[in-house]
């Protein structure tokens, strides 16, 4: 996508999210009335165009608030850390038949 100036469009201005309240992706908690808030947030991301760019961008800047690609925070960690695990079982496994 470019912009009529000719010059390659941010990926941020065909989200879903654009014209959205940006206070609704960054919840106070993870509990009580902010799993409403949480679920419309991820609502919003569901049908979004650039989804998979916004997850690859709040990975890449280890954003540790808000809802970024359809995920929380926690979401985030939790998808790192089995990320992390199975790098350390395949680099053991390989050591194993080296």
């Amino acid at each position: 996508m470019t912009t009529p100036t000719g010059h390659k469009a941010d990926w941020r201005a065909a989200s879903a999210c654009l014209h959205a309240d940006p206070d609704l992706f960054f919840p106070i908690s993870a509990i009580g009335p902010a799993v409403e808030q949480i679920a419309l947030a991820k609502a919003i991301c569901a049908g979004c165009a650039v989804r998979g760019k916004c997850l690859e961008f709040a990975r890449k800047q280890d954003q540790l608030q808000g809802i970024w690609g359809g995920t929380t925070a926690e979401e985030r960690l939790r998808a790192r850390r089995r990320e992390q695990r199975a790098a350390r079982a395949r680099a053991k496994t390989a050591a194993a038949l080296a």
